[in-house]
């Protein structure tokens, strides 16, 4: 059946052709509006993010300062190194990272345990574009083999720094220090540390890492859509950090390594002028590129548990007794009180009680009479019991802190220990004990609770020589003196003492006659210092069979000075016995080199095997070095040379 339309039922509705003209006309204004928006109003700030894609901001390490001995001989110097790193934003995904991970274990040998560990860490510090550091320091044969595979392996980028290298080893590690990856903690607290920059862990580069460290530069890396490189540019420049001279005069420091050599102790040589310091030395050492290098867990046990503890700076560290050297600090005491007249006589026949206790002098038979320059020239234990009965802690206290000790001495050196100067409020607060009228006698001649670090007695030695400062130890050459104190003592009484150190070495019954040099001035005073009160057992052996660790410490302090140039010397021996043999050939070698006499071989007595026998174990009483002082009243010295 056909059927019949009318051409005007042919016709679309006129409504809906205009809603559809309506509907073309928005979506072409909107796309026009968004065209706009895109490409005029916001077309700056698109254009600058489609050029981070393009371009990248990379930071430029700063080269660290150089360290140089006053000679000009380099001590720590920067070597080229290389490392590996990771950008995860040119990996197609997480997947494609941990196959990245997986094949750099293959090239370098490293478990992929490890490298998921110090990438899960670091992924933390590192936005997606910036470099994720991987390993720090690649060998020669590592960087071989990733080099040739690498444009494999998107993402993957080897880095160029500066490694450093402590050219003389050992010899200079306790002053220089070391350094190694900043950790966690020195990110947070520095903002100028990025993830892989090195930062000072001991010694000077530590204390001194701003000056050491310099300021990045910031360069701009064009790179195409797989991470390669094509163009790069600085953005600002960066500034190296400060070369540092030190004051140490690199013969003399090695000369008293060598002299130290298999033993454990200290030397210091100090001008008591500036507060410089021509050696500074402790031994046993270690070498603190291991530490650059990156230092395997074992080697990290070994040297946390060597019984002869390498790692500790003896010189501002290691607090000791300071046995008869303390009598330096006694007849200032006293002269300071007023209640010692160096005229004044005292009479020692060998001993002196109190109460039930008898107090022996070094020498049995006694001194006879004698004043305060010969209580010092020969040591005398009985004067200076009797001075501390005199005096009592609360004076030999009051004037040993003014002088410096119980308190840093603020070298540029970390860690230093302030050592221990009793009290009675000190006893009462650590021991819960009153102080006794015996202690008095203890404290006298060095021993008891009294701890002191080689480098506070070079100070007060320092102080007496120039005139009653004491100084700012100053590692680096140039930098000015600084005085932190004054000893309380006039020109007059520093005069007093000083003449009687001077007695010691030149009196024919002094104690440090060994150091006697023809044309050079030199004044000193031994000591020895009790580690443990000896068994009836021990005192009855011969010296050398004394076990080794609980032998006598012992300990030399002087000066020499010969027209303009004079210069304070500390030697303590660890277990060295005696003073005048064990210390006395250090001080006496040094002046040698310092006054320009011909040098020996670093001396080494006949029984040195007897002298240096295997280490202590640790936590033996030999450590008590780095322990409280114990009270030895009523132990006799052993011989003339025993101060």
């Amino acid at each position: 059946m056909n059927v019949l339309f009318e051409p005007h039922e042919q016709q679309p509705p006129r409504s809906g052709l205009l809603l559809l003209q309506i509907l073309v006309l928005v979506l072409f204004c909107a796309f026009s509006i968004r065209l706009w928006y895109l490409q005029i109003h916001e077309g700056q700030e698109f254009a600058e993010k489609a050029l981070e894609n393009q371009r990248r901001i990379e930071s430029i390490h700063a080269q660290r300062g150089l360290i140089k001995a006053a000679g000009g001989e380099l001590l720590a110097v920067n070597e080229p190194a290389y490392a590996l790193g990771l950008v995860r934003e040119d990996c197609r995904g997480e997947a494609q990272i941990q196959a990245t991970l997986a094949q750099v274990g293959q090239w370098t040998g490293i478990g992929l345990d490890k490298l998921r560990e110090v990438y899960k860490r670091n992924k933390r510090r590192a936005k997606p574009f910036e470099t994720l550091l991987l390993l720090p320091d690649l060998s020669f044969e590592q960087l071989a083999v990733i080099e040739a595979n690498i444009f494999r392996w998107p993402g993957l980028e080897i880095l160029t720094r500066s490694r450093r290298s402590y050219v003389q080893g050992r010899l200079m590690a306790h002053i220089l220090g070391y350094v190694a990856d900043a950790n966690e903690e020195e990110l947070e607290r520095d903002a100028g540390l990025s993830l892989g920059d090195y930062v000072g862990k001991q010694g000077i580069e530590n204390m001194l890492e701003r000056r050491l460290r310099g300021d990045k530069g910031r360069r701009q890396v064009e790179v195409d859509v797989s991470g390669r490189r094509l163009t790069e540019s600085v953005v600002k420049a960066p500034r190296a950090g400060e070369d540092l001279n030190l004051s140490i005069d690199f013969g003399l420091q090695r000369l008293a390594a060598g002299l130290l050599e298999g033993k454990a102790g200290a030397v210091v040589v100090m001008d008591p002028d500036t507060g410089s310091f021509p050696a500074l030395v402790s031994s046993p050492s270690y070498d603190p590129n291991a530490f650059t290098q990156g230092l395997s867990p074992e080697r990290w046990e070994d040297l946390r548990d060597d019984p002869m503890h390498p790692l500790q700076n003896r010189v501002t560290q290691s607090v000791y007794p300071p046995g008869s050297v303390f009598k330096l600090i006694m007849a200032g005491c006293g002269l300071a009180e007023g209640l010692l007249d160096p005229r004044e006589t005292a009479h020692c026949t060998g001993s002196i009680k109190l109460g039930k206790h008898e107090f022996r002098c070094w020498r049995k038979g006694g001194h006879g009479t004698v004043n305060l320059q010969r209580a010092l020239v020969e040591s005398c234990d009985v004067y200076f019991y009797k001075l501390g009965m005199k005096l009592g802690v609360d004076r030999v206290s009051r004037y040993a802190k003014a002088c410096g000790f119980n308190a840093v001495t603020g070298i540029d050196l970390p860690h230093e220990k302030p050592g221990i100067i009793p009290s009675r409020e000190w006893k009462e607060k650590r021991f819960g004990e009153r102080w006794q009228r015996g202690e008095d006698l203890n404290l006298a001649i060095g021993q008891g609770y009294t701890l002191v670090s080689p480098l506070q007695v070079a100070r007060y030695v320092a102080a007496l020589i120039n005139g009653g400062n004491l100084l700012k130890p100053n590692l680096v050459a140039g930098d000015a003196p600084t005085v932190t104190g004054r000893i309380p003592l006039t020109p007059e009484q520093m005069g007093i003492i000083k003449r009687a150190m001077i007695a010691t070495v030149e009196d024919p019954s002094g104690t440090c006659r060994r150091i006697l040099t023809p044309g050079v001035v030199a004044g000193a005073k031994t000591g020895t210092a009790q580690v443990v009160r000896l068994t009836e057992e021990l005192k009855a052996k011969k010296e050398y069979d004394i076990p080794y660790e609980f032998r006598d410490h012992a300990w030399m302090v002087g000066f020499a000075e010969r027209g303009e140039r004079r210069y304070v010397i500390v030697a303590m021996v660890e277990h060295g016995l005696h003073g005048a043999s064990g210390a006395g050939p250090v001080l006496k070698a040094v002046i040698d080199y310092l006054f320009g006499r011909p040098q020996p071989a670093a001396h080494k007595p006949a029984e040195a095997a007897a002298v240096r026998p295997a280490p202590p174990p640790a936590g033996s009483p030999g450590r008590a070095v780095l322990a409280e002082g114990t009270a030895v009243a009523g132990q006799a010295r052993r011989s003339p040379d025993a101060h």
